[in-house]
């Protein structure tokens, strides 16, 4: 038998992408309760909108193509999570083009924070626009892209903080923990925040003595980098092995660490243009569930569920 979501895997007409709107997909939903009192004020740092492809178009330079993810269903997820506040990053598979993050942010109001992708063509009257709508940090994005020349990733950077402090903005790194240790005498220095997601890029199955980690766990000891104990990629049957690596972080310094759920969980292994890769789906209430055991003191909690967050994204 076929399923709604193997018609849209695999559907291709007249090599024009089957929209999502169409109703075949949803983004993942928690199907595990959250087991700790969630303070007041919590922030999902690290989330992505996906609009409907005719209103927000994918750009054409992406290297996956993701199923919707809607502001609503955000809101259900956040709802069973008990977070009250959101940080909604803009995902590679839209270039520089910021919109959709906008829009998600614009639907839940006050309660949101966005962080976006720009270029030298960006104008410093867009950013200040986007300033004003929530927007309060830039990803680069080195990851997705593929870049690993250590060259090229300290150039962006170095010209992602002229650009970034004047308005005090944070820099938001997608990248490897070998890109970290090349570029650390850099980061050390920055003039602005700076962000790495996803555990730095961290595997989780080579522990903390894995290369670049402790570089990574010095920048945030020194004060002078955050990091997102976000878990990217598909669903797994046991968090546990994050453990070392979230404790060794929170160890360090628990002003600079941040929780995320990368929801909606895009998938872009075996990315393509022309085929939609089904988004994982990743139960958060087991995720979110794992913070207790890496953070057992619940003011540490607090911290990085409220405190830090309504520092770096301004939140009043």
């Amino acid at each position: 038998m076929v399923t709604r979501r193997d018609i849209l895997a695999g559907a291709v007409a007249a090599g024009t992408l089957m929209h999502a709107r169409f109703g075949f997909a949803k983004a993942s939903q928690p199907a595990t309760k959250v087991n700790f009192a969630v303070p007041a004020g919590a922030c999902d740092c690290h989330t992505h909108i996906h609009g409907d492809p005719e209103k927000y178009p994918w750009f054409a330079g992406r290297v996956y193509t993701p199923e919707m993810a809607l502001p609503a269903e955000m809101a259900a997820v956040h709802k069973a999570l008990h977070m009250q506040r959101v940080v909604i990053v803009t995902p590679s598979v839209y270039g520089t083009d910021n919109s959709a993050s906008l829009y998600g942010m614009k639907a839940r109001g006050a309660n949101a924070r966005g962080v976006a992708v720009i270029d030298g063509k960006t104008t410093e009257s867009e950013l200040d626009t986007m300033g004003l709508l929530g927007m309060r940090g830039i990803r680069l994005n080195l990851a997705t892209g593929g870049i690993s020349d250590p060259a090229v990733g300290r150039q962006r950077l170095q010209a992602a903080f002229e650009r970034m402090k004047r308005r005090n903005w944070h820099v938001q790194l997608n990248t490897s923990l070998a890109m970290i240790t090349a570029m650390k005498d850099l980061i050390a220095a920055a003039p602005v925040p700076v962000v790495f997601d996803h555990f730095g890029g961290a595997r989780p199955e080579l522990g903390v003595q894995q290369p670049g980690f402790a570089d990574m766990v010095d920048l945030v000891r020194s004060g002078k980098a955050y990091v997102k104990i976000s878990v990217s990629a598909g669903p797994r049957p046991d968090y546990s092995v994050f453990m070392p690596l979230a404790k060794a972080l929170i160890s360090a310094n628990t002003d600079r660490i941040l929780w995320g759920t990368n929801w909606p969980h895009p998938n872009s292994a075996g990315g393509s243009t022309t085929r939609v890769s089904p988004l994982w789906q990743v139960d958060d209430g087991l995720v979110l569930n794992q913070l207790p055991l890496w953070a057992p003191d619940a003011a540490t909690r607090k911290k990085i569920l409220v405190e830090n967050p309504a520092k770096l994204y301004a939140f009043v």
